[in-house]
């Protein structure tokens, strides 16, 4: 993994930090359009392949040898980039089923879940990624692999999970004609739900309604 990778003329394709940092640079990429809503009926399956194909890169980085820095401290980078309009953007275009109940830890006992959004969700995922891009472009390559490593235990590599679950869910209830509750006035800023509030209360999400646009309908049986 030598910071001489950056700079080959013909990068190796079967090098492990070209094939991560590709995969990562094609999901912000991906991420970045969808955001544009150029296409906003197919926003939610678009989110969900892309989420899918970052998570195998988490995957490989999780599964990976301990990836030490050769700096004791991180480079500076300067400020990081804003994320405010592609957070909004995501947030109009994921309207109404943008709010979804998420358990931090299943291994910790007796945690309530807490409502999250996909489009918060997303643009914390790519604040992470785009860092270790800096150090990438930048040739510090190693750099790049432990925070995209670190950072995928520490918070992206969660957060992109549960993502993953809640548009699977969404295209889930689609496909299967089962209509979701109404979201009843469930936001972030509240605290832990109670029981009633957990019976998959992710919007008001009818199969007309967000099924119609994605160009869906109800899975058949045969």
């Amino acid at each position: 993994m030598s910071d001489a990778t950056l700079h080959a003329t013909e990068p190796d394709p079967d090098d492990f930090a070209v094939q991560i940092s590709d995969q990562i640079e094609s999901f912000l990429v991906a991420v970045t359009e969808v955001a544009k809503g150029d296409e906003p009926g197919s926003t939610v399956p678009f989110l969900l392949l892309e989420v899918s194909q970052l998570l195998l890169a988490g995957g490989r980085l999780g599964a990976h040898e301990d990836i030490v820095p050769d700096e004791r401290y991180e480079p500076d980078l300067g400020p990081e980039p804003d994320v405010d309009e592609l957070r909004e953007n995501l947030a109009r275009l994921l309207d109404p089923v943008d709010v979804y109940s998420e358990v931090f830890d299943p291994y910790e006992p007796r945690k309530a879940p807490v409502p999250a959004r996909i489009s918060d969700d997303l643009a914390d995922v790519i604040t992470d990624l785009r860092h270790g891009m800096a150090h990438y472009r930048a040739g510090r390559t190693t750099e790049a692999l432990w925070w995209w490593q670190f950072s995928y235990f520490s918070n992206w590599g969660t957060t992109a999970s549960a993502t993953l679950r809640a548009l699977h869910s969404v295209l889930a209830h689609i496909r299967l004609n089962q209509p979701l509750e109404e979201l009843d006035g469930l936001d972030t800023d509240q605290g832990m739900m109670g029981d009633e509030t957990l019976e998959f209360e992710a919007g008001k999400v009818m199969a007309e309604e967000i099924g119609g646009p994605l160009g869906m309908r109800p899975a058949q049986r045969r």
